[in-house]
């Protein structure tokens, strides 16, 4: 059959993939993806390797990736070189990035559980106050 030997309809790849027609276009619009050409009936047609693509993009995606970061990852390979060093240092600076909110969010949590293993019942009720508790901080 002539369209197996050209690619496979777009709906034949949102399916054996999990991505949605609608994602695949946009990821086309992207750069991401390339259509190897359309049926007579307009539909786009994609190469054998469109599966792959699509699984490294949702990995990489997965792992906090943005999809511009995805792009210059998919650029590199395309030119023929693997772009595993790109990608173990972006995904470096990703770890740094949450280490650092890991340290605001236990501040964060020991400066609430203080305010809360402090609290006290206030009868003052004063009208310019909404809660002295939070507000005496």
């Amino acid at each position: 059959m002539l369209l197996k030997e050209q690619g496979k309809q777009i709906g034949v790849v949102a399916k054996e993939s999990g991505v949605p027609i609608k994602t695949i276009r946009y990821y086309e619009e992207l750069g991401l993806l390339h259509s190897s050409g359309r049926t007579e009936g307009g539909f786009r047609l994609f190469t054998s390797d469109v599966l792959s693509r699509l699984h490294f993009i949702k990995r990489a995606q997965s792992l906090g990736l943005s999809l511009s970061e995805i792009k210059e990852f998919l650029q590199v390979h395309d030119q023929g070189k693997l772009p595993c060093d790109r990608i173990k240092a972006r995904l470096q600076d990703k770890v740094a990035v949450i280490e650092k909110q890991i340290r605001e969010m236990t501040i964060f949590k020991q400066e609430l559980e203080g305010l809360i293993s402090g609290w006290e019942l206030v009868s003052d009720n004063s009208e310019n106050v909404i809660c002295p508790i939070i507000e005496k901080a």
